[in-house]
């Protein structure tokens, strides 16, 4: 299984998706605060090579069959973001992204702005220490390999970094969302251990009845554990080591799913990552966790999901590789652009996207 590798490979050319993400595509807040459900958001299906269905998301046990596997993070969201000083006494908030071996954190600075939001703070690439809202010292050793923004940090005298953000931290926002939200805006319903510092957003819509629906028409539902960072990737960044757990019966209903002709729908790319750094050459999925460098290209190909579940990424966002990978990349520039055509909301309080591979 692929963990820490030394290099990964070249993200292909991006998807011609034809548009630029504007205001009025942008989900600003949470639906309940809009008066609605949690699952009152659109979804539409992208069924092989036939037209897009537009549906909703209380409809997804619909598009799914009796005895397909639906694959979800139980991933908890931490309220990754924290306010410190730089070594100038200039304002800074920092983004705890993931955990990495040997006590080290992979963070981003960024620079406060009146709002309460953020912006990207690029600071001098020598060693430095920024001073947390405490008075914890979080010292920054160096920039991350391939990007001018994400730092390797670790926090002085083994400072218990989950404890500190749940007491003194809040929920990462930028700045399409205009104010905070409580970090339980940013859990999902299959939530148990925290440790992302974004929330696993593409199951943010189910809710207890609907998950109670697809137990009752015959779906099984088995989760697996990865721990995301950050989702805020430049063009040309790869993904980064994330911290996974696929269990053991999770790989026994994956690969009897398969055996028996069923299909295994990942509810989003974090359940993609975890599931493709244990599946082996011949598509039996293994039990295993660690920390996951894979990234998934069309190149690589994918041998662990027939579909995914997943929210609408932005046009340059490194994720769209995985989602050509899974639903070939006609079908794909057909989604998106019925999508933006019909007023679909991105981000994570945004409307969903089914691609199933298959008709």
């Amino acid at each position: 299984m692929s963990t820490m590798l030394a290099s990964a490979p070249a993200l292909p050319d991006r998807l011609p998706l034809g548009f630029q993400l504007d205001t009025a595509h942008e989900a600003n807040e949470p639906p309940e605060v809009r008066g609605i459900g949690r699952d009152d958001v659109r979804l539409m299906v992208s069924p092989g090579e036939r037209t897009p269905e537009h549906s909703t998301f209380p409809r997804l046990a619909d598009h799914l069959t009796p005895g397909d596997v639906l694959v979800v993070n139980t991933s908890a969201t931490l309220p990754a973001a924290i306010d410190g000083t730089d070594e100038h006494g200039q304002r800074v908030v920092i983004h705890f992204s993931t955990e990495l071996p040997g006590g080290l954190w992979m963070i981003e600075p960024r620079q406060g702005l009146d709002n309460g939001s953020t912006s990207p703070h690029r600071m001098d690439p020598r060693p430095q220490t920024v001073g947390l809202c405490d008075g914890t010292e979080l010292n920054l050793l160096r920039r991350s390999p391939g990007s001018d923004r994400l730092w390797l940090a670790a926090v002085a005298d083994d400072v218990d970094v989950v404890a500190l953000l749940m007491a003194r931290g809040r929920a990462i926002r930028y700045s399409y969302v205009p104010r905070d939200w409580p970090i339980s805006a940013y859990q999902t319903v299959f939530a148990s251990g925290p440790g992302s510092s974004e929330m696993p957003s593409a199951a943010r819509p189910f809710t207890p009845e609907i998950v109670t629906q697809l137990v009752s028409r015959g779906i099984v539902i088995a989760p697996i554990t990865l721990h995301t960072g950050v989702s805020s990737l430049e063009g040309h960044e790869l993904p980064y080591p994330e911290r996974y757990d696929v269990p053991s019966a999770t790989a026994d209903l994956v690969n009897s799913a398969h055996h028996s002709g069923r299909h295994v729908i990942a509810a989003g790319t974090t359940v993609v990552r975890a599931l493709e750094t244990t599946v082996d050459p011949i598509g039996m999925v293994h039990p295993g966790h660690g920390w996951t460098d894979v990234v998934i290209t069309p190149t690589r190909g994918i041998g662990a999901v027939d579909g995914l579940l997943t929210g609408w990424h932005e046009p340059a966002a490194t994720h769209l590789a995985m989602l050509e990978a899974i639903a070939g990349r006609p079908a794909l520039v057909e989604a998106y652009e019925a999508a933006f055509d019909a007023g679909y909301l991105w981000h994570e309080f945004g409307d969903s996207h089914l691609l199933l591979p298959y008709a």
